[in-house]
C-alpha cells in the first residue's frame, strides 16, 4: 500500500535548520517514497516514521564499522529503498554521502569500474555502499582502495550503541558530482544550510507546495535534480512521492504518465527529451486508462528546452486532462543545490522567436522578422527569493537586458566550493560569492533566457554557434533522425576551427549512409552556412549523460581519441 497524499497535513515548507530536523518532523506523519520497480510495480512503501528509525539504526553500523563524522561514503544511487535508507543513515551519522551512478547499460564494466574509483578518490572515501546485486562489482571497485568498509547495508556490523553526532546548519550535507564527471571528477560540497535555504526556494516560492501535492519522478538519484528535487525536497514538505527506475522509464516511458494518473501526482519534472519519449511512443498506444487532470507542474529543467516536443506533448495527451499551461520551465545546476529560477506557475511554457544572425554576428537577443533564420528560446523565469542573476560580457562587465553574455549567479543555496579543490573552485566561484555558470544567456523582463554553454559554443569566422541549433535542425529536417541522434562541436583543424558533427545511422546500406551523410551536410550549409565534416557512428554510439541525455562533451572526447588512435597508427 503506498504511502498517502494526505492532504489534511500540518505542513511545513522545508523551513528546517537541517535535513535531519526536516526527517524528525516528516517522520511525525504518514507521508512517504514510495519504490518502483521496472515493469511500474511497487517494490517498497517506506513512510518517512519507518525511514527515521532505520536510518538511525544504519547510522550506528555505520559508526561501528569504523568510519568516522565527517568521512565521505560513496553510495551506489540504485533507486530503491537502500539507498534512501543510506543517504539518511549519513546524515544521522554525521558521514557525508557521495551519490554515484549506475553502469550504464552499454557500457564496459572497466570503464565504469575505473569511473567510479575516480569518483571514491575525489571523494577521499572511507566507504563505499552498493544493492546486494551488485556485490561483485563493489568487491572489484574497492580492490586496493584503502576503504573502510565496502558492501551492501546488510553486511555492515551491528550497532556498538554510538552516540550520534549534533548536525548543524553549516555541517556537510552531501556531494554531488555532475552528471560529466568521469575523468575529472569534481564534487560539490553542499551543507545543510545551502540544501534548506534552495529546498525552501523552491517548495515555498518556486513549486509554492500544496498538502494536497504528491510527486513522481523517473530521474536518478545522482543527478541534483532527481536527488534534490524528488527525494529531499519532497520530504522537506512532508510530501509523498513516488519513485521509479530510470531504466523503467527508457523501456516503457508512458509508465511515467500511468503512474502520474494512478496516484495522483501533481508535480513532475523531465527534461525536453522525456516529453518527447512519451508523445512518440503515444502515437500508437491506447491512452484511454491515463488521467493527467491533476498534473500541476510538469516540470522542465536539466537540458535547453525545445518547443516543437511540448508542443506535441501537450496535443497528444490532451484528452487525457494535460493541460499546457502546466508546463513551468526552471534553471539551475549541482553548484547552487539545484534550482536558481522558476517560471511563474500556470503560465505554461513562453518562448521569444529571435534573429539567429544577430544573436550569432551581434550578441543580441532581438525579435526576429519574416524572413530572418529564427529560433524559439525558452524564459526560465526570474531568479527565486534571495537569488540574484548578472549577464556580463567579455570583459566583465555588467550587460543590460536582451544582450547575451556569461550568466553569474549568487544566493544563499550556492555551494562551499569543489570538495578539496580550491584551484577549480577559485576558477568559477569568487570571494563576493558570485559563481560563473558557465552558461551563456540573456535577461528578459528580468527572467533569464539560456543560449547555450560557454563550453560548447562554437566561434566560427566570428560568429557565436550554438551546436544544439546544428543538432535540432538535422533532427527535426532529416527523415529518420530523432532526438539525440546528432551531436556537433567543433575542433581545431589546420590552425581553424573545423565543425563536426556525428550521427548516429542505423542502416549499414552504402547507399542509404552516402545520402544521410550528403542530406546532413547540404541542410546545415543550406540553413546555418557552415562546411560540416558530417560523420556516420552506430546506432548507440553517442554517448548520454546520466539522466538520458546526449554527452556532447564525451562525444567530441571520443572523437578525438579515435583520431589520435588513427594518427599513431
Amino acid at each position: 500500500m503506498i504511502t498517502p497524499t494526505a492532504p489534511e497535513r500540518a505542513l511545513r515548507l522545508a523551513d528546517f535548520p537541517t535535513l535531519v530536523e526536516a526527517l524528525d518532523f516528516a517522520a511525525l506523519g504518514e507521508t512517504g517514497v514510495n519504490l518502483y520497480g521496472l515493469r511500474g510495480e511497487l517494490a517498497e512503501a517506506l513512510p518517512y516514521k519507518t525511514l527515521r528509525v532505520t536510518a538511525r539504526d544504519i547510522a550506528e553500523r555505520l559508526l561501528a564499522a569504523g568510519l568516522k563524522p565527517g568521512d565521505r561514503v560513496g553510495l551506489i544511487a540504485e533507486t530503491d529503498g537502500d539507498f534512501v535508507r543510506a543517504f539518511f543513515a549519513c546524515q544521522y551519522a554525521g558521514l557525508v554521502p557521495a551519490p554515484l551512478p549506475l553502469p550504464a547499460p552499454l557500457g564496459g564494466r572497466a570503464l565504469y569500474v575505473e569511473q567510479i574509483r575516480r569518483m571514491l578518490q575525489a571523494a577521499k572515501a572511507g566507504a563505499l555502499l552498493g544493492p546486494a546485486s551488485m556485490d561483485a562489482w563493489l568487491k572489484e571497485i574497492s580492490e586496493d582502495q584503502g576503504l573502510t568498509f565496502a558492501g551492501a547495508l546488510g553486511e555492515l556490523p551491528a550497532s556498538q550503541g554510538a552516540a550520534l553526532p549534533q548536525i548543524g546548519p553549516d555541517s556537510p550535507c552531501y556531494l554531488q558530482f555532475s552528471s560529466g564527471s568521469t575523468r575529472f571528477p569534481t564534487g560539490v560540497l553542499v551543507t545543510h544550510r545551502a540544501l534548506m535555504a534552495n529546498a525552501t526556494a523552491i517548495t515555498r516560492d518556486g513549486l509554492k507546495v500544496e498538502p494536497g501535492d504528491r510527486a513522481i519522478s523517473w530521474l536518478p538519484l545522482y543527478h541534483d535534480m532527481g536527488l534534490v528535487g524528488f527525494l529531499l525536497s519532497p520530504l522537506a514538505a512532508q510530501m509523498s512521492v513516488d519513485l521509479m527506475p530510470t531504466g523503467a522509464f527508457v523501456r516503457r516511458p508512458l509508465l511515467w504518465l500511468d503512474l502520474i494518473g494512478r496516484n495522483g501526482a501533481t508535480i513532475s519534472y523531465s527534461p525536453t527529451f522525456g516529453y518527447e519519449l512519451c508523445a512518440r511512443r503515444g502515437e500508437n498506444a491506447a491512452l484511454d486508462h491515463l488521467d493527467l487532470s491533476r498534473w500541476r507542474v510538469a516540470g522542465l529543467g536539466g537540458d535547453m528546452i525545445r518547443t516543437k516536443p511540448l508542443k506535441d506533448f501537450a496535443e497528444r495527451f490532451a484528452g487525457a486532462g494535460f493541460s499546457p499551461n502546466a508546463f513551468v520551465a526552471s534553471y539551475g545546476m549541482a553548484e547552487a543545490t539545484l534550482a536558481l529560477t522558476m517560471a511563474p506557475l500556470g503560465e505554461g511554457l513562453v518562448a521569444e522567436t529571435l534573429d539567429v544572425a544577430r544573436l550569432e554576428n551581434d550578441g543580441l537577443a532581438v525579435t526576429a522578422h519574416a524572413s530572418a533564420r529564427t529560433r524559439d528560446f525558452a524564459r526560465n523565469g526570474p531568479p527565486l527569493p534571495g537569488h540574484e542573476l548578472q549577464i556580463r560580457g567579455d570583459r566583465g562587465e555588467v550587460l543590460d537586458e536582451r544582450q547575451v553574455g556569461r550568466v553569474f549567479a549568487r544566493g544563499p543555496s550556492l555551494m562551499v566550493g569543489y570538495f578539496e579543490q580550491p584551484e577549480a573552485t577559485g576558477h568559477v566561484l569568487s570571494a563576493d560569492g558570485w559563481l560563473d555558470t558557465g552558461d551563456i544567456g540573456y535577461l528578459s523582463d528580468g527572467q533569464i533566457v539560456l543560449t547555450g554553454r560557454s563550453k560548447d559554443l562554437i566561434i566560427l569566422n566570428g560568429r557565436n554557434i550554438w551546436p544544439q541549433d546544428l543538432e535540432w535542425t538535422a533532427e527535426a529536417e532529416i527523415p529518420g533522425l530523432r532526438s539525440g541522434d546528432v551531436a556537433a562541436f567543433s575542433v581545431p583543424m589546420d590552425g581553424e576551427e573545423a565543425v563536426i558533427v556525428l550521427v548516429q545511422c542505423r542502416s549499414s546500406d552504402p547507399e542509404v549512409r552516402q545520402r544521410l551523410t550528403q542530406d546532413v551536410t547540404d541542410l546545415l550549409r543550406l540553413r546555418h552556412s557552415v562546411e560540416p565534416q558530417v560523420k556516420l557512428v552506430g546506432g548507440h554510439a553517442l554517448p548520454q549523460t546520466s539522466s538520458g541525455k546526449l554527452s556532447r562533451s564525451r562525444a567530441k572526447a571520443a572523437y578525438l581519441a579515435e583520431q589520435g588512435e588513427r594518427e599513431t597508427a
